[in-house]
């Protein structure tokens, strides 16, 4: 398989040294999805855990519901200048076939279209509705996730150079953490992992992720039946308003003690006395 880090020459100049050396960084490749031998899309990330990705990615975009919907994943063979095969191109074959030129994705927040036409096309493709109710999760415990998340970022320790997506349980207990040089990738990995674990719908636990809540990450968290998204940095307007109309708790700022709360705040406990773990 792939390495997930790479080394390049580079020069590093501070106020005291002038100095050339190897600097390890994230390494960044595409994948070719095929379905049927037939390209689906190319996505840009780090290699690793690509089963995972393809069935989170197939779930956010509503064209499977379940890990038995995918009957078989094989690498194809592609190779690089040394001849080392890439592991660039995955192809599956799906239970049900689906005609994939004409497949017609969800929404992302850079796709120009109208906040209400995406919202709408999420409620309608999403097989695992949110319900009211749910977990709820204290605030110091809720806090502590990102630390936990961080704790489990491995490549970032090397690199300083992707994101992370982990799922929780409500008291706090990391089950899977990803990193991928893509958001959205991470969040894919951590929902294709629920998948296969016969998690999903996640009704029962907590994304985090390590940057910004954008409307592609919310919408993931829809399509897996996630009920509460916590986001390092800032949501998006349309992220919040796809939270607000589907019944997903987004948490946004979450830094130390400090959170914004901005949809579905009944799931949130102020309990201080809270257990840190499940």
């Amino acid at each position: 398989m792939s390495r997930v880090t790479a080394r390049r020459r580079m020069r590093r100049i501070t106020p005291g040294a002038d100095i050339q050396r190897p600097d390890t960084l994230a390494v960044e490749e595409p994948l070719e999805i095929r379905v049927g031998g037939q390209s689906l899309t190319v996505t840009m990330r780090t290699p690793g855990n690509d089963i995972d990705l393809v069935h989170g990615f197939l779930l956010s975009e509503g064209i499977i519901g379940s890990a038995e919907d995918i009957v078989a994943a094989r690498y194809c063979a592609g190779t690089d200048e040394q001849g080392r095969n890439t592991y660039n191109v995955l192809d599956l074959t799906l239970r049900t076939p689906v005609p994939v030129r004409t497949r017609s994705f969800l929404t992302t927040g850079a796709c120009g279209l109208c906040g209400k036409t995406a919202l709408d096309e999420v409620r309608t493709r999403t097989r695992f509705p949110l319900s009211p109710g749910g977990p709820a999760v204290d605030t110091s415990v809720l806090a502590a996730m990102p630390d936990r998340l961080r704790d489990r970022q491995s490549v970032f320790d090397a690199t300083g150079g992707l994101h992370a997506a982990g799922l929780f349980t409500p008291g706090g207990r990391p089950l899977a953490v990803r990193e991928d040089i893509g958001r959205h990738n991470a969040v894919d990995k951590v929902i294709g992992w629920a998948l296969r674990e016969t998690r999903v719908p996640a009704r029962d636990l907590v994304l985090i992720v390590s940057g910004r809540a954008s409307f592609e990450l919310v919408q993931k968290a829809v399509m897996a039946g996630i009920p509460m998204l916590g986001a390092v940095s800032a949501p998006s307007s349309l992220a919040v308003d796809l939270a607000v109309d589907a019944g997903l708790t987004l948490v946004g700022f979450l830094r130390g003690d400090t959170m914004n709360i901005y949809s579905a705040p009944e799931r949130i406990n102020s309990d201080p006395e809270a257990s840190l773990l499940a």
